[in-house]
């Protein structure tokens, strides 16, 4: 074998090892397994782990769904924290190894969880999980519709519920033998049917719930009704006259079931009816006396029964006290007490704030506001010769409040900012609006609402709204709370980007400040065209495919390649004042790597090819460096001199006067010398008579 041909072999194998390491894993398959049962049954508020080991790659993306939707994804190693959906962060918990761990699991947990893990170059590999969460099942009771049962009924039900609890199986029973779905019963879903309801079926029905976890039992009796039977009608409490303003009982009933509906009248005009039969009479009137007459309804079986008695009433004031409190040049409280009617009227007065004072039907009382008021119940006695009422008012300062903040776009073009103040307060507190050092009542570009509870402000510019501070003051004679509202401008305080499992849709959230003026979104894109728009193209800069609202939070946007990358942005809106963007929210093939693994690949790449090409070029120099020297002319020494060749056939003279010499490197195979004699022959040439000189180069 020639040296030549282990140079090459060489260096072909240099290049087998370097191509090896470069591609080290190419050939791996990437595998995840589950570590036990795909069905997992636990009890809620327990801690459970859907465990699973994976081989073939190092590192690898681990994405956790719940259903359809993504809960958790994370790069095994990374020392970022894992993303967790921020409505399962305190239940979800990624292991080192990829397994999900539920902590303290609460039963909307139930559903099919698949784990994907993914590795560049080697695919995607999947496996999943049915996780079904129990409940003890408590507080079972039972109840029947319709409410009354009637014999005949056509479908009488008997439906349970429950506090908590997930049930997998139920049995019923008939004063305690098991039912049978037959002609007469249907056992359905949480309920138990009884067709053509009858008397024989009056019992007890039981049901019986279970789970993997508990078994609970409620039990219900059911009674066909009938009736009703003769009235009994009486009044409570049972006197010969009443007085106006008395409160009575008129009670009518009669056996049956179910109860009989009770129609009342008097003189023939309808007042009410119950169902229990009861006619409750609040604060009488001597209009309310006559011939009471008390009908008995079955309302299934349509059987009536009467009865009549006669009501005398005489007056007192009608209905009860009421009081109330009013707000005099904001510095003072008035106190009102009001019970009109009535012989002789009631004598009002308020014992707390004065001894001395009272008076009838409407009286008022009008005191200085102090400290001691504030909070303070005040009653009204109001006293009449038959009975004594009483009603009760409080004072209060303004408590504080937070300002809320609305913007919206009128027909003109304008900026519409609102800012609403109101603070709970008895009397009710006035509102005063200032705007930096200046009292602000009103005008063209604020105005202030009839109830002084709102301004509002109108201008083409954002900015124009931003230069002040707004200040509201609420203020009843007993204090005042005061906000101040610094406006800001068109912002967005946090955004998401959600995307179903085929990657063809994302959704869009986002936040705002709540003192920011906004009054739309543009959502903006970078890449590709959408599926939906008919053409093919990308674009390099960001460009508006969706307008929303100021009060939107949220945009869905159809339909993408998941094959390629987006990038969306929300960029908030006063008008025509644009706000700074939202992040950028990226999704395609490799938004999962990390920004150092972006960064390392980018700079491996070029640095590999870089060191692949340097090595080549060792190689290619170091052989052509050899063949250089093989193709140089050697001039032997004088004993190389003695072993050469003197006639060379295919050669011509040379002419030393010329400087010319052979034009191509030896052909050591023609001349038969091994490797030690592989030296080029002297060019033949006449010498100058008598001398013969040989050079060694």
């Amino acid at each position: 074998m020639s040296w030549f041909d282990e140079c090459g072999r060489a260096s072909a194998l240099s290049l087998v090892i370097l191509f090896s390491f470069s591609f080290q894993g190419a050939y791996c398959e990437l595998l995840v397994s589950p570590v036990g049962p795909r069905q997992v049954n636990v009890i809620a508020g327990s801690n459970v782990t859907l465990a699973v080991s994976f081989s073939g790659a190092l590192y690898p993306a681990v994405a956790w769904f719940m259903g359809d939707l993504p809960v958790i994804t994370w790069t095994i190693g990374s020392s970022t924290p894992p993303d967790i959906d921020k409505n399962q962060a305190t239940v979800l918990r990624l292991e080192l190894n990829g397994s999900l761990t539920f902590i303290n699991v609460p039963i909307n947990c139930s559903s099919n969880y698949t784990i994907e893990i993914t590795k560049s170059g080697l695919g995607k590999a999947a496996t999943s999980f049915s996780l079904k969460v129990f409940e003890n099942i408590q507080n079972v009771m039972l109840s029947a519709r319709p409410d009354l049962a009637k014999e005949g009924t056509d479908r009488f039900t008997l439906q349970y519920s429950m506090l908590q609890g997930v049930v997998e199986k139920q049995m019923w029973f008939f004063n305690d033998v098991e039912i049978k779905a037959n002609s007469h019963y249907l056992v359905e879903q949480r309920s138990l049917v009884i067709l053509r309801l009858s008397r024989s079926d009056t019992g007890e029905y039981t049901v019986l719930l279970m789970n993997p976890f508990s078994s609970v039992t409620a039990r219900m009796n059911v009674t066909v009704l009938y009736g009703p039977d003769e009235p009994v009608l009486q009044a409570h409490p049972a006197q010969p006259f009443y007085i106006s303003g008395d409160s009575l009982r008129l009670s009518c009933h009669a056996e049956g079931f179910p109860p009989p509906i009770a129609e009342w009248d008097v003189d023939g005009h309808n007042l009410s009816d119950s169902q229990i039969g009861v006619l409750n009479l609040l604060n009488v009137k001597t209009s309310q006396g006559g011939n009471y007459t008390c009908t008995l309804l079955n309302p299934e079986t349509k059987e009536k029964r009467q009865k009549r008695m006669i009501l005398n009433i005489y007056e007192m004031p009608s209905g009860s006290p009421m009081c109330s409190i009013q707000s005099v040049s904001n510095i003072d409280l008035q106190y009102n007490c009001r019970w009109p009617g009535g012989t002789p009227q009631a004598q009002l007065s308020f014992p707390a704030l004065s001894n001395t004072s009272s008076g009838t039907a409407d009286f008022s009382l009008t005191v200085n506001a102090t400290d001691k008021l504030n909070g303070k119940t005040i009653t009204c006695m109001a006293h009449h010769p038959v009975e004594q009422k009483n009603c009760n008012i409080t004072a209060t300062s303004p408590v504080a409040f937070l300002p809320a903040v609305g913007t919206t776009v009128d027909s003109a073009g304008k900026i519409v900012v609102t800012i609403h103040c109101v603070s709970e307060a008895s009397p009710k507190a006035l509102v005063s609006w200032s705007k930096g050092s200046e009292a602000q009542a009103g005008g063209t570009a604020y105005q202030v609402s009839s109830d002084t509870t709102q301004l509002e402000m109108r201008n083409y510019n954002v900015s124009n709204l931003l230069l002040q501070n707004y200040t509201c003051t609420c203020r009843n004679p007993l204090g005042s709370q005061r906000r101040t509202i610094q406006l800001q401008g068109p912002l967005i305080s946090d955004s998401r980007l959600f995307h179903n499992h085929e990657r063809t849709i994302v959704t869009l959230t986002w936040e705002i400040p709540s003192t920011s003026v906004v009054t739309g979104f543009d959502i903006q894109m970078k890449g590709p065209d959408l599926l939906t728009i008919n053409r093919i193209g990308s674009s390099n800069n960001y460009h508006t495919i969706l307008q929303r609202p100021g009060s939107a939070r949220s945009a869905d946007i159809f339909v993408l390649n998941p094959k390629l990358t987006y990038r969306f942005r929300i960029i908030p809106k006063a008008r025509m004042t644009e706000g700074e963007p939202s992040v950028v929210h990226t999704i395609g093939p490799g938004e999962r790597l990390s920004g150092p693994a972006t960064a390392g690949i980018a700079a491996g790449i070029p640095c590999s090819l870089l060191l692949l090409l340097l090595l080549c070029g060792l190689i290619y120099f170091y052989i052509y460096r050899k063949k250089k020297k093989s193709w140089q002319t050697r001039y032997p020494v004088s004993r190389a001199v003695e072993k050469a060749v003197t006639v060379q056939p295919d050669a011509g003279p040379h002419k030393m006067g010329t400087g010319r010499v052979s034009t191509g490197p030896p052909d050591y195979n023609r001349l038969q010398q091994t490797t030690s004699e592989r030296s080029v022959a002297l060019p033949a040439f006449t010498p100058p008579p008598p001398v013969r000189f040989a050079t060694t180069v």
